[in-house]
């Protein structure tokens, strides 16, 4: 390649642009998706794309991959495939706290391996809140491994991230520019990066169970309390006397309660909190308090364990901690404990919740009421109901939002707005597993693999139109299509070449090839940490082919190192995924260099030596 290329004026007006969007990204002063649009503007209005190029980007199979993406994890979401997960990781690792980070780590990288990270992230927040709770850790001390293993688990696919999705397209797009006699660029097939990806992971999970268990230690003593996990279970359990975990209890022969009501099991002394039951086929929360108990009927109970097991002995049940009956019911997502004011316009004033069948009618358990100051726990179901009253209620939340349309109770507690459809969880796990089939067979390009998939969701059910709108992140969206003119620009005006050709005249001559490739991975992370990681890849791809091209290197590995090194931020909130967990996790930004400068070397180290034995 010709080292003494001119700069043209094209190549300078290029070049200001990709310095002007760091200069913004960096002050953040202006939104990230309203820089991306100025760019893309002045790309159009200086004629550095063609007019009918401009907006192209919307339409590429990146952006379509994404959106295809985002919606696929809503629905494997409405249908509780998280929540079951959950439930199966305290099951398989109870008692043993590094088992269960390892296993929650292990089973989040290969989630993001299908899925953005950032939804991945999104679905194991109240997973990882769950387990915390239940475990002794804190939410800081498995936050952070499972974030490194949604990056990681990444890259183990083309659709894993957005700069692996992106990369394809850069590929295609350099082809146009390429020298003569300089071999086209292939894409990548679905599963190029697995190896690599295989290894990140596994590097990544090896690092905290056997480096990084005593730093998280640290983190769990010096991370804020107000950051403690499950925060509302919290707040119910020292409000109201309200905590424990939910049992199974199966009504044997010999128990007391067989031909008793609902009603009557309730008030039992020292019963715990008795919120469901299963009698024959028909499982349900709050069932009617004259709903009778029979042989083999099982019961959901909330309580400490002590006393749950104490109720099931003296009462001849058996106790379970596994909810073979009661998964879906109880299921966060679809089910919790909410908090209810009275008004004085409701029509439940002056009747108790016994007269207002609210379990028949409105299908909501009264656990308590919180009157002047004054918790009422005993025979809250007999108590008339007065304006100001606060309502302790659990309920599937779908029921809750029904019955708080009537405005005869107002909802103060946040909780899932959205249907959950366990019912379709099978119908869910086969599309899903039906457009990876199609998108490995590389016969068709993955974006309208992943489309078909989105299809199938829609038309069976699993999801609705509308919440297929609203699981799409159109900023991620807007900002990623905006952004992709830039780095064709950066490739067909010259300047990538450019830039390439100076920077090689200017190394020592005879410089190792790995040592360029690690070069463009330090840049990229560093890149990434100011510009995003959609930013770091759309103007560096097009640099490193150029660069790769005049030292002889391999174009496509250099455009796999840049592509994997974009995600390779770990300290700040640059990253989406580190940005969702610095928050609630509590994180200092002096821990996580700490934490995380090791981990990005590592990650670097990783992906430059397995492009190089792979390529």
């Amino acid at each position: 390649m010709d080292g003494t290329l001119a700069l043209t004026t094209d190549m300078q007006i290029v070049l200001g642009l990709v310095a002007l969007t760091m200069v913004l990204f960096v002050f953040q002063r202006v939104r990230a998706d309203l820089v991306a649009l100025v760019v893309l503007v002045m790309l159009g209005l200086t004629g550095l794309v063609a007019p009918e190029d401009v907006f192209n980007g919307f339409s590429s199979n990146a952006v379509i991959s994404v959106i295809a993406t985002m919606i696929l994890g809503m629905g494997l979401d409405r249908t509780g495939a998280l929540n079951r997960l959950a439930g199966w990781l305290l099951r398989r690792s109870k008692g043993n706290e590094r088992h269960l980070l390892l296993l929650t780590s292990a089973t989040a990288g290969l989630n993001s391996s299908v899925m953005q990270n950032p939804s991945v992230m999104a679905l194991y927040m109240p997973v990882a809140a769950r387990l915390a709770s239940r475990s002794g850790l804190r939410l800081a001390q498995i936050l952070l491994p499972v974030c490194v293993a949604i990056v990681m688990g990444g890259t183990l696919t083309m659709v894993g991230s957005s700069p692996l999705i992106l990369l394809n397209d850069l590929l295609t797009a350099a082809n146009a520019n390429l020298p003569s006699g300089a071999a086209t660029l292939e894409s990548l097939n679905m599963f190029a990066p697995l190896p690599i990806g295989l290894t990140l992971l596994v590097v990544g999970i090896a690092y905290f169970h056997f480096r990084g268990h005593s730093q998280l230690d640290e983190l769990g003593e010096t991370t804020e309390g107000n950051v403690t996990p499950a925060r509302t279970q919290s707040y119910f359990a020292s409000a109201y006397g309200i905590g424990g975990d939910v049992f199974e209890l199966t009504v044997t022969a010999d128990s007391p309660l067989v031909g008793m009501t609902f009603g009557e099991a309730e008030a039992i002394h020292e019963a715990p909190l008795l919120l469901a039951l299963k009698s024959e086929n028909d499982a349900r929360l709050a069932p009617p308090v004259d709903t009778r108990i029979w042989v083999g009927s099982v019961i959901g109970a909330m309580g400490p364990r002590q006393q749950v097991a104490d109720f099931a002995q003296n009462q001849f049940l058996r106790l379970s901690t596994r909810l073979r009956h009661f998964g879906d019911l109880f299921n966060p997502s679809r089910a919790g404990i909410a908090e209810a004011v009275i008004p004085p316009t409701s029509k439940f004033i002056g009747k108790s919740a016994a007269e207002l069948s609210l379990g028949k009618t409105y299908g909501v358990r009264l656990l308590a009421i919180n009157r002047d100051k004054q918790v009422l726990r005993d025979d809250v179901r007999k108590l008339p109901l007065r304006a100001g009253d606060m309502l302790v209620l659990h309920s599937i939340w779908q029921d809750l939002a029904k019955t708080a349309k009537s405005l005869d109770f107002l909802i103060v507690t946040d909780y899932p707005k959205g249907e959950q459809r366990p019912h379709k969880f099978k119908i869910a796990m086969a599309i899903f597993a039906m457009t990876m089939l199609i998108a490995v067979s590389s016969r068709i390009p993955t974006s309208v693999a992943l489309m078909t998939g989105v299809a199938g969701m829609l038309v069976f059910g699993v999801l609705k139109m509308d919440e297929a709108y609203g699981a799409i992140n159109w900023k991620t969206v807007f900002l990623m299509a905006c952004l992709i003119p830039l780095g064709w620009a950066m490739d067909s005006s010259g300047a990538a070449a450019w830039v390439a050709g100076h920077t090689i005249e200017r190394l020592p001559s005879g410089l190792p090839i790995w040592v360029l490739e690690l070069a463009v991975a330090l840049l990229t992370a560093a890149f990434s940490m100011v510009i995003s990681h959609v930013g770091a890849t759309i103007v560096v791809v097009p640099l490193a082919i150029n660069l790769a091209l005049a030292a002889g290197g391999n174009p496509t590995a250099f455009a796999l190192i840049t592509a994997l090194a974009a995600s390779n931020n770990f300290v700040t909130q640059s990253n989406p995924v580190m940005s969702m967990i610095i928050g609630p996790a509590g994180y200092k930004a002096r821990e996580l260099w700490r934490m995380g400068l090791p981990i990005s070397l590592l990650y670097t180290a990783v992906i430059v030596l397995m492009v190089n034995l792979l390529f």
